[in-house]
């Protein structure tokens, strides 16, 4: 791991001592209130972190709120009001907060969220198209044509289970695109009152049961959840979904086993 270098932590305001943070990629930071992160495209970051930060203000002071409601990370500039430095985005700091585990609250913080992203953000953001890293490259070959995510697949260790699943997708609604947190499963905190806090947005322009089949699909994998909740995602819309959110998983991560094991559930019934 890459410590943020001294000139960011300056431009964000933090102490020199940056320790870092479990969890995730390993790659993020904390200096002072602040967390810091990685690998943050400014051309994103102009368009969504003011999108987060309205809507994290909102929720935290809602006049009903209740200790357990939807928070969403603060994102926070640095002092020449950039969002990126040096690829460098700062979130603040969510004191005693642990990751959820709790495959049913994600889902449940998933669904008030993408409310709440529908309602902001009615119209796809163009700033959508500056996402070049391979998650939106793969998720575009994913909703794209068929003959692009086939010769995007061959030759590659996961060409069969793209073609396995290829050949199960059909045209099923999945329901309207909107803003959708791509990456759900791990980025999802608990605060202190037990209340979910959303982190590090990976956005994308998707129907949500996508995005949820994403979230479900990576807690089995990468957080314990039970196996047996593939099943629930593996008939109709759910199932169409899951398909897209597993050759998504096996694009990205160019690994064909663990993701041919998940379609032997999907695909059984």
């Amino acid at each position: 791991m890459t410590a943020p270098p001294a000139e960011v932590l300056d431009l964000f305001a933090v102490p020199d001592a940056a320790e870092p943070l479990p969890g995730g990629a390993g790659s993020s930071y904390r200096a002072g209130d602040l967390v810091l992160s990685p690998g943050r495209q400014a051309q994103v970051a102009e368009w969504l972190n003011p999108v987060l930060a309205r809507l994290s203000v909102r929720l935290d002071e809602a006049p009903r709120r209740r200790r357990r409601d939807l928070r969403v990370a603060l994102p926070v500039p640095a002092r020449d009001g950039s969002w990126v430095v040096d690829g460098w985005g700062a979130t603040r700091y969510e004191d005693g907060a642990t990751t959820c585990r709790d495959l049913d609250v994600t889902l449940a913080a998933a669904r008030v969220l993408h409310a709440r992203l529908a309602s902001a953000v009615p119209v796809r953001p163009a700033g959508l198209d500056h996402r070049t890293d391979r998650w939106a490259r793969a998720e575009r070959l994913v909703f794209g044509p068929a003959a692009d995510l086939a010769a995007a697949a061959a030759g590659t260790p996961v060409a069969g289970v793209v073609r396995r699943a290829e050949a199960l997708l059909d045209a099923c609604d999945l329901g309207a695109d909107q803003l959708v947190h791509a990456d759900l499963a791990g980025n999802v905190l608990l605060d202190g009152y037990g209340a979910p806090v959303v982190i590090d947005v990976s956005p994308a322009w998707r129907p949500p049961l996508w995005a949820e089949a994403v979230a479900v699909l990576d807690s089995v994998l990468r957080l314990d959840a039970p196996r047996d909740e593939l099943v629930r995602w593996s008939t109709g819309a759910r199932r169409q979904a899951m398909l897209r959110a597993v050759v998504w998983r096996a694009l990205v991560d160019q690994a064909e086993a663990v993701y041919d094991d998940v379609l032997d559930v999907v695909a059984s019934t």
